[in-house]
């Protein structure tokens, strides 16, 4: 792999008396999905949310395209390429799905070529979202907000994307649907990484994947090749 575009090298994470993150690191190379499994309170959304400025590591590392990131409030984050989808969709309900887009592209300042443009790239990803374009956020389905947290991320024409469980809750084909508007988006030029419930679907979708436990790295390596793995098989795929 290449230089990575994201670089987390001994990441510590405190709240409080807790240690969430223990000293984990991983990369994500340009173009590529990279998937992050791990039980509940391992730390995976800890992770997302220091890598966009949301808390500050206490210690570590947090480095885009070699610059560090480590200290910028989130909408700096967000102006040097990488954008969150965050666990729970966060979107704004008393605003219309149009405005929530708005939201998401501020960082454009106001070019409305380039709004435009990222507006009917997340309509043509997510059509539902152009038929409900008037209607207020709160009033959608969890699908639909769900396709609407994702679409307020990719309006800032990001370069690394941060997805946290974007199927969960989720029916089935609803899941199917957003995995396959995921794959397409990194078809565009997206480096993606990805925090998922769903490992079975996760590991199929990546091109290498990290098991966080405890806050620390336990397992690394091709996704494929953890798809097998009997401690992956036994522990987050229900399997042994």
């Amino acid at each position: 792999m290449s230089e990575p575009i994201l670089d987390i090298r001994e990441l510590h994470v405190w709240y409080g008396q807790i240690h969430a993150l223990k000293g984990a690191s991983l990369t994500l190379g340009a173009g590529e999905v990279v998937a992050l499994i791990g039980g509940n309170g391992a730390g995976k959304s800890t992770l997302l949310r220091a890598i966009s400025g949301l808390i500050r590591p206490r210690e570590g590392e947090i480095l885009l395209r070699g610059c560090s990131l480590v200290g910028l409030p989130a909408h700096e984050v967000v102006g040097r390429g990488l954008s969150h989808a965050p666990e729970g969709r966060k979107v704004f309900t008393a605003l219309s799905v149009e405005e929530n887009l708005a939201m998401g592209a501020w960082v454009l300042g106001g070019d409305r070529t380039r709004i435009d443009r990222q507006r009917e790239r997340v309509f043509s990803l997510f059509p539902r979202l152009l038929e409900r374009r008037r209607q207020l956020a709160g009033t959608l389905s969890g699908g639909e907000q769900q396709m609407l947290a994702i679409g307020r991320a990719l309006m800032a024409e990001p370069q690394v994307l941060l997805l946290d469980e974007p199927s969960l809750g989720l029916a089935p084909i609803l899941v199917e649907r957003i995995f396959a508007t995921v794959r397409e988006i990194h078809r565009a030029g997206v480096s993606i990484l990805l925090v998922e419930q769903n490992a079975r679907g996760a590991l199929a979708l990546a091109d290498r994947a990290y098991v966080l436990e405890t806050g620390r790295v336990a397992l690394s390596g091709a996704a494929a090749d953890l798809l097998v793995d009997e401690r992956v098989r036994k522990a987050y795929l229900g399997e042994g």
